[in-house]
């Protein structure tokens, strides 16, 4: 079965209000094994409303809308649905009563306006909501079905549960979507569709999408069928060739961010990290703690932003800095180095670069950034270019130096992925 989302209201077409009731529907549905073909954002205007429903309709049998069932003149999805039908809207005295009731519930009389909330479309059966005085309705018109809920996420989603779910699982099929995501980094991501392309392409029935995100792609895979098992047996298919195309920059095949899959590998290690950095500005400690039970892995940082700090919180020596420049390879490895001292961790990692705008030169320019990864065994170093602003140097410099720690366990550890 397919689907199609017309969320409504004009808030929802300003920079200031998003449209997050569509993720949760399509999530909702897709677990159904119906497919959303289409999401439509229409503001309160009668006229476009009514185009969004019938063209709908043309296209799907069933359409779930959000929004446009309050009190006010500009809540117009009841009546416009109604009209579009041709069915009359007539007053629901049950209803009525029910939003009466709620408002004495506050100590306050129901105003005039909330009465356009009790009329309902003939046919139409009410959905109710305890959580607030817009009733949803669920019509059925031919082989149509269509279900209009409120727009507050709160009564939205346990409305979806509670009333819509069971009416649209009775007659959904035995077809579901199945879903699995990996993620890599180090790669662009022109180059990762371009080696794992000759994979994916051998694979009709599977959707293929590959995003790019700061510091890593994503490889999305999507098949329909109510075979588990050959959805399952598929996927194990295409990641093996993924394996081949792309070797050691897979790092979660099950979503995990790379945080988590660091996080895991140090926990498996019985290993802890500290930190020195310098154009990150403390985010990468910031990634790594941001998981739960971090405490037990990361043993401190320092933002080290001047010359006199890396000095004196990390022990890089002033004739060091003088000599070779605060963002060069030795500084970063003394940053390393030092931090693993102070601290006593297993791993030290050292950050030093240019994230600008401004400050780069010729020899050394904006986007140039000194990664450095201390442990027992030695140090390594690495040096690399970062495209973007401010925040996106800063971000996938943090994102490096997560991946020198998971190639770090890849290698000489224990090393579970993602």
């Amino acid at each position: 079965m397919k689907a199609e989302i017309i969320a409504v209201g004009s808030e929802l077409l300003t920079p200031d209000r998003m449209d997050t009731n569509s993720l949760f529907l399509t999530e909702e549905l897709n677990k159904l094994g119906i497919e959303v073909v289409r999401k439509t954002i229409v503001g309160d205007d009668r006229d476009l409303l009514r185009e969004a429903f019938r063209d709908a309709l043309n296209r799907v049998p069933l359409i779930v809308s959000s929004g446009g069932l309050g009190p006010t003149e500009d809540d117009l999805t009841r009546e416009t649905v109604a009209d579009l039908l041709g069915r009359k809207l007539k007053p629901n005295d049950a209803i009525l009563d029910a939003i009466k009731a709620r408002f004495r519930s506050f100590g306050r009389e129901m105003p005039d306006t909330n009465v356009r909330q009790s009329m309902v479309p003939e046919g139409a059966e009410p959905l109710n909501n305890p959580r607030g005085t817009a009733p949803g309705l669920w019509i059925e018109n031919g082989e149509h079905m269509i279900a209009l809920l409120p727009g507050p996420p709160r009564e939205l989603e346990p409305m979806f549960h509670e009333e819509v779910l069971p009416r649209v699982a009775r007659r959904a099929t035995g077809v579901r979507m199945f879903h699995r995501e990996l993620r890599v980094t180090g790669l662009g991501e022109s180059l990762v569709d371009s080696r794992i392309q000759p994979v994916y392409k051998r694979y009709k029935d599977v959707n293929t999408t590959v995003l790019a995100s700061p510091g890593e792609v994503q490889v999305h895979l999507r098949m329909w069928t109510e075979d588990a098992a050959l959805a399952k047996k598929t996927f194990a298919e295409i990641e093996q060739g993924f394996e081949i195309a792309l070797t050691d920059r897979i790092f979660s095949r099950d979503g995990s961010t790379l945080p988590e899959v660091v996080a895991s590998m140090l926990t498996m290690n019985n290993a802890t990290i500290a930190a020195a950095e310098s154009c990150t500005g403390g985010l990468l400690a910031e990634r790594l703690t941001s998981i739960a039970g971090s405490s037990t892995y990361f043993l401190g940082g320092v933002v080290c932003y001047s010359n006199e700090m890396k000095t004196a919180w990390a022990d890089v020596p002033k004739e060091l800095i003088e000599a070779k420049g605060a963002v060069s390879a030795e500084v970063a490895i003394a940053l390393a180095e030092g931090i693993r001292r102070r601290v006593g961790s297993t791993l030290g990692v050292g950050i030093t670069g240019i994230a600008g705008p401004g400050g780069g030169s010729e020899e050394k320019p904006v986007g140039l950034v000194h990664l450095a990864l201390a442990s027992a065994s030695g140090v390594k170093e690495r040096a690399a270019r970062f495209p973007g602003d401010r925040e996106m140097v800063r971000l996938q410099a943090s994102q490096a130096a997560l991946d020198m720690v998971r190639m770090h366990f890849l290698y000489n550890g224990v090393a579970k992925r993602g």
